[in-house]
């Protein structure tokens, strides 16, 4: 009889719930059904309008999966949680038709709600700008406060206007990680490390409280390198030199007192910004430039958001006639099986590669890596492919965004040509393994593991110490993979494995110091990757084709059907844009580095426990 009761309100549970998520949905498929019938968001650009490129989010190589209706309710409600992230390619081909748009009479930079970006990206950016001014159309820049990534980008505008309260940030670039040791003494988790390499620092955190003397000295070349590239391109576009940055307290104290300590007039007097004006005064500016919108409440202007989606087709066709260089972007920490877009798994990477491989119509692919490794395991299911890419007489050329070290280096090598832009964060050949086991920490509170076996080879576990002689193995394994990286490396770029090694050790080097070391061929980016690879084809008319995961028919429909725009017209919803504080931002930073070295620790699943990854390229995101 209780069972009856219990089953009976179970099945009432059920159905309720049934009904509630159906009837949500019907809900949904009207809004999108009223959205799309609706003429009243049709999008018009006027003549003369201004293209506000309003940059409100990460700037990445390729989107990282988003639960549809996940995604279109975060962004009807404004999440912070989720930002939306925004596509380089699709940053750089909006400005690119702009330029081309008799329409758009100039571009206004707000920058606000951009976070930083590595100097390649934003390099690639700035020479679209360029391109746009070369056709005598305007940018202006605005802004209420300006980070270093930002500015890199205004500083190539026409003018630079800040508001009177306002105050620019640049402050070179460093890498303070978190480090451990001591927390994890006292919490008496045992660690077990392994690796090879005098400069593989990635697994310092764990075994010291501060960082090496070794890691510091390969940390300040590359680091010094990339912010001589950032102080020569900015000051080759604003009118003072290198000497004006400020590098020393003593120096930027100085001016400041000069300044009464007034941000707005430090960043005046120093030619960092072109005017302080308010928005309202840059509002009746750009009126007198291009005139009054429809309504006469500002100027005439389109976002980026809305001139994208004009600028790109929703449906992206494939012509079925045309040969093709088939572009695979390998972006994330790669981890073993299968992952989303936007993430690295060697199985799901692999299968992407083959798909372009057992194409027909593909003749040459672009491997875009924006990657600083992980799995070794993984990274060698993802090289089986190139080669086999490469054995299949289909070219491959590996282009190197941000960064494509340890794993991510390995996964370029076998590439025919390597191709990465100046600032671009690669090498760290080196390899690393590590887990903790929790035997101590579990005896604190009075639970302890003990059993029986049949072998001395059953029960590894982390509740139990580790054998020493299983260390020892482990440790062999470790320096085996190394010895294995370097000729792998040493077979692709015709060095011998002591030439690698000399170059190797986990260093970290920028792709200009690289190009010098053997482990680049050439600097450039992803276009001219591609047309790299067209020309080892021979290929004189082409089609670029991304080679994408496929989505299941239901994920396509909750796409086009959990459409944000659907969501925030209908519930007249709007997303308010907010200046973040600085001491919240620093303390969020602070909380977002701790959280995301604990969620880094997913990623640790290679099936032997052995990683070639570059802890120290974050700074390079």
């Amino acid at each position: 009889m209780i069972a009856k009761v219990f089953k009976g309100i179970w099945t009432g549970i059920n159905f309720s719930r049934r009904l509630v998520l159906n009837l949500l949905f019907l809900f949904l498929v009207i809004i999108f059904i009223v959205s799309v019938s609706s003429d009243g968001d049709k999008i018009i650009v006027e003549e003369g309008s201004v293209l506000r490129l309003n940059l409100n989010g990460p700037i990445v190589e390729e989107k990282t999966y988003v639960d549809p209706i996940e995604a279109a309710i975060n962004d009807a409600t404004a999440s912070a949680d989720t930002p939306t992230e925004i596509l380089l390619d699709d940053v750089i081909e909006v400005i690119n038709e702009a330029s081309q748009d008799s329409r758009i009479s100039a571009i206004l930079l707000d920058l606000q709600e951009m976070p930083k970006a590595h100097l390649n990206k934003l390099k690639q950016i700035t020479q679209a700008l360029e391109t746009f001014k070369a056709t005598g159309k305007k940018v202006i820049a605005s802004g209420y406060y300006y980070t270093q990534a930002q500015y890199y980008i205004a500083a190539h505008a026409d003018e630079i206007a800040m508001h009177p309260y306002g105050s620019v940030l640049i402050e070179g670039y460093g890498m303070y990680p978190l480090y451990f040791k001591d927390a994890l003494e006292k919490l008496e988790v045992t660690q077990h490390i392994f690796r090879v390499g005098t400069f593989k620092s990635a697994v310092e955190p764990f075994i010291r409280n501060d960082m090496s003397e070794a890691a510091k000295e390969a940390n300040r070349v590359w680091l010094g390198a990339l912010w001589n590239e950032y102080k020569q391109d900015v000051s080759a576009v604003r009118p003072f030199d290198e000497s004006n940055f400020d590098e020393t307290m003593d120096v930027y104290l100085a001016k400041m007192q000069a300044a009464n300590g007034d941000a707005g007039k430090y960043a005046l007097d120093n030619q960092w910004v072109d005017s302080l004006k308010t928005n309202q005064q840059i509002r009746q500016q750009l009126i007198e430039l291009v005139g009054e919108n429809e309504d006469g409440k500002t100027f005439k202007q389109v976002s980026f958001g809305e001139y994208l989606s004009l600028v790109k087709p929703p449906i992206e066709f494939d012509n079925p006639m045309t040969e093709k260089v088939a572009v695979v972007v390998a972006k994330g920490t790669i981890v073993d099986g299968e992952r989303r877009a936007g993430e690295i798994g060697g199985d799901s990477t692999a299968a992407l590669l083959r798909k372009a491989r057992l194409d027909d119509k593909v003749k040459a692919v672009v491997l875009r890596i924006d990657s600083g490794g992980g799995s070794m395991f993984a990274s060698e299911v993802i090289r089986a492919e190139v080669l086999a890419l490469k054995a299949a007489g289909k070219p491959v050329i590996a282009s190197m965004s941000s960064v494509a070290a340890s794993g991510g280096y390995w996964i370029a090598s076998a590439a025919n040509e390597i191709w990465a832009a100046p600032s671009t964060i690669t090498g760290s050949i080196g390899v690393f393994g590590t887990f903790m086991t929790f035997e101590d920490t579990l005896a604190k509170i009075g639970v302890y593991s003990d059993g029986v076996a049949t072998t001395e080879l059953a029960g590894f576990s982390i509740t139990r110490p580790l054998n020493e002689k299983m260390a020892k193995v482990i440790q062999m394994s470790v320096e085996e993979a190394y010895g294995r990286f370097l000729d792998v490396v040493a077979e692709a770029r015709n060095m011998t494995p002591e030439q690698v090694d000399k170059i190797a050790q986990g260093r970290v080097w920028i792709a200009s110091q690289a190009q010098e070391l053997g482990l680049v061929d050439k600097l450039g980016n992803k276009q001219d990757a591609i047309k790299a690879a067209a020309e080892l084809a021979k290929l004189n008319y082409y089609d670029v084709k991304t080679i994408k995961q496929s989505l299941s028919p239901q994920e396509k429909m909750l796409q086009d059907i959990f459409g944000s725009a659907a969501v925030k017209s209908v519930l007249g919803l709007e997303t308010q844009k907010t200046a973040v504080l600085a001491s919240q931002a620093n303390l969020q930073s602070v909380i977002k580095q701790l959280s995301s070295e604990v969620e880094n620790l997913k990623d640790y699943n290679d099936p032997q426990g052995v990683y070639a990854r570059c802890l120290e390229c974050t700074v390079a995101q």
